[in-house]
């Protein structure tokens, strides 16, 4: 028996809305990579996008655990001398609500073109409506998540 190798042309793609209210940011990142990269699927094959589509809403009202909410920093530099930045989760969840869980997810997937193709198919909304009521997405429970 031959191992099954995926290839674009044979991949079916669903997409699953998640609902992020009261979820813990690293527990919903972790699931939502893994169907971004669609390692829930027993066609799963690395080097191919096999993943499906995400869709995460009430991204303002995610939860950080433990000291996180006002310690925890994303730090970036602009390439400039002197250009260090620095912004604290709170600060950042109250300009860009949606950008804290884009990095999570960005950070547990591949660094490489196939992540970045990856990280196309997630969509992410701060409110509780989405825009992407024609595809019909499924409602997707995570466990573990919530607290």
């Amino acid at each position: 028996m031959k191992t099954f190798m995926a290839n674009p042309q044979n991949v079916e793609r669903k997409w699953y809305v998640v609902d992020a209210e009261d979820m813990i940011l690293g527990r919903l990142a972790s699931e939502v990579a893994a169907i971004l990269r669609g390692k829930h699927k027993p066609t799963y094959t690395p080097h191919v996008d096999c993943g499906d589509y995400v869709i995460v809403v009430n991204c303002d009202k995610v939860r950080v655990t433990g000291k996180k909410y006002t310690e925890k920093l994303y730090r970036k530099h602009t390439g400039y001398a002197n250009g260090f930045r620095e912004v604290a989760y709170r600060d950042l969840i109250a300009k860009k609500p949606t950008y804290a869980v884009e990095l999570a997810v960005k950070g547990m997937l591949p660094k490489n073109n196939l992540g970045r193709k990856m990280l196309k198919h997630l969509k992410l909304y701060a409110g509780p409506e989405h825009e992407n009521q024609a595809q019909k997405p499924e409602k997707l429970e995570i466990k573990g998540g919530k607290r």
